[in-house]
């Protein structure tokens, strides 16, 4: 994460900090982090109002923002097995300087993904067509904005690893730009729906991201060593990687799901699509209130946090034994002292928002149900976002067997909260969600602290002296003793 780093020292180093750097630095934290986001809900908003999507009638309005909902919840859960394990070869791959096996990392982790991604996608469309009675031009689009959204996060993760964070904000610009237009096009020349327009361009707009993403990095990456094999064996030795993101992502849906279920609530189109639509809307506003969480994180990291972290790497590699504990402890102190200004910024951020939501949202008509659902699912996302970074504390110290076990605990404590849930009042329908994260962010936390106390354990009495290899066994024979008659005939 040292990319942003540098510039926010330069904005937040100097001693007298005016009003205005200070908002410079926090806006500009934020676009570098979250900005591609926020660039696809401008354009979405965007093609809402010119094409006049509130003229559209209720069922082709709820098919659109059904299948727009889940080509974006199914990539985010199809990417997240891989991308964790991929980050990891890859920093690797850059530490040792061999940038020629960066592409082989880049076409196995597309086959993975996309190929997990139709292992879901193509049964599900298939019952959309046949069962749901959808056009199959309209199925047929659908599939490809999500086969396209999933190489555009395939390729993000590269470009986020190599800090090229305005390359990527203005792939998602360009891209989106290209959606607006065209669906301009589709709809006013070739008399196109309105929501087949914005389907259509926005699946065009997603593969210009992607095709962008893939020649910039082919600008960075020239050549190809064709070591495919070594990839996969990280899968096979990081798999706890591979189920600490994959729960951590579920269990941002997994409560959805639940309340999908909900009879009373929920939303069935073509007997293919389910929603909850006050739940899934309550939960995207609170998502935005603590979004804030994971730019403090980053922010926190560049800044400060790394630069202790590689002051105790060198002092371990080269240092007396003093240099190493006082390394230790001021890295530990440091991280000690950002969780909790972490926790105290979020605070703030988090309840200034969450007034301002309960203040503005009712006015342009979000209110009732999803206003009462709203301030449990927040204080749930705010615990939820705090736990993540503590998440990553833990894979920055290599405790793969900690991130799997808040991971699982995370994901597993959700979705038994949430279905204790389904039959409390309105406002606790969130309980699961905060009950869940609290427990996560305890549990990473506790777990650092153990880390702590062991990390002298991690960095000096594992590995081996000996360098590993697959190869036939030697001899068990350590030498022969020869009789006299044979030593004279050998002689």
């Amino acid at each position: 994460m040292a990319g942003i780093g540098i510039r926010l020292n330069r904005i937040f180093g100097k001693e007298s900090q005016s009003l205005g750097r200070v908002i410079y630095g926090s806006v500009y934290s934020t676009l570098a982090t979250i900005a591609p986001m926020l660039l696809v809900i401008g354009a979405l908003l965007l093609m809402y109002v010119v094409l006049g999507f509130s003229t559209v009638g209720y069922f082709e309005r709820e098919l659109f923002a059904c299948t727009v909902l889940y080509v974006f919840i199914f990539s985010l859960i199809t990417a997240s097995p891989f991308n964790s394990v991929l980050s990891k070869y890859v920093g690797d791959r850059i530490f040792e300087e061999r940038y020629d096996d960066i592409l082989p990392c880049v076409y196995v982790g597309l086959a993975l993904h996309e190929s997990f991604a139709c292992l879901l996608g193509i049964p599900f469309c298939l019952w959309e067509y046949f069962v749901g009675g959808v056009d199959a031009y309209y199925v047929i689009t659908g599939f490809l904005a999500y086969a396209f959204l999933g190489l555009a996060f395939d390729f993000m993760l590269y470009l986020s690893i190599l800090k090229l964070y305005r390359q990527l904000s203005l792939f998602f610009f360009l891209g989106m730009l290209l959606t607006f237009l065209l669906s301009l096009l589709f709809r006013f020349v070739f008399r196109w729906s309105i929501t087949y327009s914005m389907l259509a361009a926005l699946a065009l707009g997603f593969f210009l991201i992607a095709v962008l993403e893939l020649g910039f990095l082919k600008t960075y990456f020239h050549d190809n060593s064709r070591c495919y094999r070594e990839v996969f064996g990280y899968f096979g030795t990081y798999w706890k990687l591979i189920l600490s993101n994959f729960f951590y992502v579920l269990g941002l849906f997994v409560h959805n799901f639940v309340f999908w279920t909900k009879e009373d609530m929920n939303l069935r189109l073509v007997d293919t699509f389910v929603c909850n639509q006050p739940y899934d809307m309550a939960s995207c506003i609170a998502m935005f209130t603590n979004i804030s969480a994971s730019v403090i994180f980053i922010a926190n990291v560049e800044m400060k946090f790394h630069a202790r972290y590689q002051a105790y790497t060198e002092a371990v590699l080269g240092g007396r034994l003093r240099d190493i504990r006082q390394a230790k402890s001021r890295m530990f102190r440091l991280l000690s002292e950002q969780v909790v200004r972490m926790v105290q910024l979020q605070f703030i951020v988090s309840v200034v928002l969450f007034l301002l939501c309960l203040i503005l949202l009712p006015r342009v008509g979000m209110s009732g149900l999803v206003m009462t659902i709203y301030p449990c699912m927040a204080a749930g996302y705010f615990a939820l976002f705090l736990m993540y970074s503590v998440m990553l504390y833990l894979q920055y110290f290599n405790d793969l067997t900690g991130c799997v076990l808040t991971g699982g605990l995370f994901c597993a404590a959700v979705l038994a909260g949430s279905i204790l849930c389904l039959q409390l009042p309105a406002y606790w329908y969130a309980l699961g969600v905060f009950a869940g994260s609290v427990l996560g962010f305890s549990f990473a936390y506790f777990r650092v602290r153990w880390v702590e106390r062991h990390l002298d354990e991690h960095i000096f009495c594992r590995g081996s002296l000996l360098q590993e290899k697959r190869e036939p066994m030697p001899s068990a024979a350590v030498y022969t003793w020869l009789s006299q008659e044979e030593d004279a005939h050998e002689a």
